[in-house]
């Protein structure tokens, strides 16, 4: 969304400094940044959205401290609240499609009249004959609508919590959004936050405008004290695929950007000279769960036993909230790169459902994980003793050759079935049964390396 943003602005033949989140414009707009410092909550009731932004102002730095919202909740729905209830009082008989759009434009109108007055008369001629004559109040106007201002408070509740705040350390709140011009919306969120809403500034004009004000001071018009850094969070996980189909982690959500996170992984099988790199977003355990952003490879790793080889994965997330990957092998130096500009967005309700289906399949997906990462550790530790038995099969003698392939079978049979437990104690025991292969191994090798050598070499 943020890259075809940028596309979108370029064609139009404008100028991006920076992509600049709507919460943040507001604040901005209000002259938040001027000195102020504490917890602000951004309500923002729009046409066909609703929104709430966390942010916390510390000495000149915005953060996004967490967001929430509806993306299926508007302006629009009280005007069809407003828009039954007429059909309901004049008692109409199923509306054409004409008619119909006849009345949601009363509904509208009178809607943004009952902002303003206590009472509004409601006229209207169909073009099926019918006519309305009406009169609803402001108070009946807040009775049919009080459950979409409750809807809205569940995601306030939500973003308070994912923050890890209460109302009270709230110390400020501003509303963004042609709805919130209808009182009751601004009476509800006064009554939750204890106290008067931001409201002086138009609020369909209130983001563009902080929106200018910040463009003016990155075109270099900066007054003194005018420096301020604007901090935005990851709303799912950056992770990359492991082996068994496992999604690792390596920027968590909510994390702070810009922000880079690396980690390290290493090679699955012995001389394995490629890795594949799998890019993934979402919260759940298994790559098949989350949603996949790019894929690119490593290539020209040495050939070295598994789990010698050191990768270094380094995530890098911008200002402008785009991905770069990068994978490096430490010893050689090959280094491979992709930029993540995905072609098409999430939306609010996407991420909504993601992270809905986080928490409800949380207790299914760790035990799926666990399965899986023990079938993994099956299939390396089968790997490396076969790989053993080939070369250094002599070192053993029949009976503990036969011992050993029984112990390899029982960890394949058990990695077949859904106990994981039952694949560790398979697993565990061809460990424990194979420590005396081992040692006879490193005492050859060590022997090999000594052989020929004196003492004064050696040291």
């Amino acid at each position: 969304q943020r890259q075809a943003t940028k596309d979108a602005a370029q064609l139009a033949g404008l100028n991006v400094l920076r992509l600049l989140n709507e919460p943040t414009a507001a604040a901005i707009a209000y002259g938040l940044d001027n000195a102020s410092e504490g917890i602000f909550a951004v309500y923002d009731l729009g046409g066909g959205t609703f929104d709430i932004s966390i942010l916390k102002l510390t000495r000149g730095v915005f953060e996004v401290l967490s967001t929430g919202g509806d993306s299926a909740l508007g302006g629009d729905d009280f005007d069809h609240r407003l828009f039954c209830w007429i059909s309901h009082e004049a008692q109409l008989q199923p509306l054409s499609d004409e008619d119909t759009r006849l009345l949601m434009v009363k509904a509208r109108e009178v809607k943004e009249l009952l902002s303003t007055k206590d009472e509004v008369q409601i006229d209207a001629v169909l073009k099926s004959g019918e006519e309305v004559h009406l009169s609803i109040t402001a108070a009946q106007f807040n009775e049919i609508t009080q459950h979409l201002v409750a809807k809205t408070m569940a995601p306030v509740r939500k973003a308070l919590r994912d923050a890890g705040l209460t109302v009270e350390d709230v110390d400020g709140v501003v509303l963004v959004g042609g709805a919130t011009r209808m009182p009751h919306i601004r009476r509800a969120v006064g009554e939750f936050f204890k106290t008067n809403p931001l409201s002086n500034i138009d609020p369909d004009k209130v983001v563009a405008l902080g929106a200018a004000v910040q463009a003016n001071l990155l075109a270099g018009n900066r007054a003194p004290g005018d420096d301020w850094l604007l901090l935005d969070v990851i709303p799912l996980s950056l992770g990359i695929e492991t082996m068994g189909g496992l999604a690792e982690k390596v920027i968590p959500r909510n994390s702070t950007i810009p922000c880079a996170r690396a980690q390290e992984f290493t090679t699955f099988k012995d001389g394995q000279t490629a890795m594949a790199i799998h890019v993934v977003q979402g919260e759940r355990e298994l790559v098949a769960d989350c949603r996949s952003l790019a894929r690119f490879e490593l290539r020209g790793i040495p050939p070295m036993a598994a789990g010698a080889a050191r990768i270094r994965v380094t995530y890098q997330v911008d200002a402008d909230g785009l991905l770069a990957v990068s994978a490096r092998e430490m010893t050689s130096g090959v280094e491979a790169s992709i930029t993540v500009k995905p072609s098409y967005g999430l939306g609010d309700d996407e991420i909504a459902r993601m992270l809905q289906e986080s928490f409800s399949s949380a207790d299914e997906d760790m035990q799926r994980r666990a399965l899986r990462e023990e079938q993994v550790e099956a299939e390396r530790i089968v790997l490396a003793t076969r790989s053993a038995l080939q070369v250094d099969a002599a070192l053993l003698s029949e009976d503990e050759r036969v011992a050993i392939e029984a112990q390899i079978e029982a960890v394949t049979a058990a990695a077949q079935g859904a106990d994981h437990l039952a694949i560790k104690a398979a697993v565990d025991a061809l460990a424990h049964g194979t420590e005396e292969f081992a040692a006879r191994r490193m005492d050859r090798s060590v022997h090999a390396a000594l052989a020929g050598k004196k003492l004064d070499e050696v040291a």
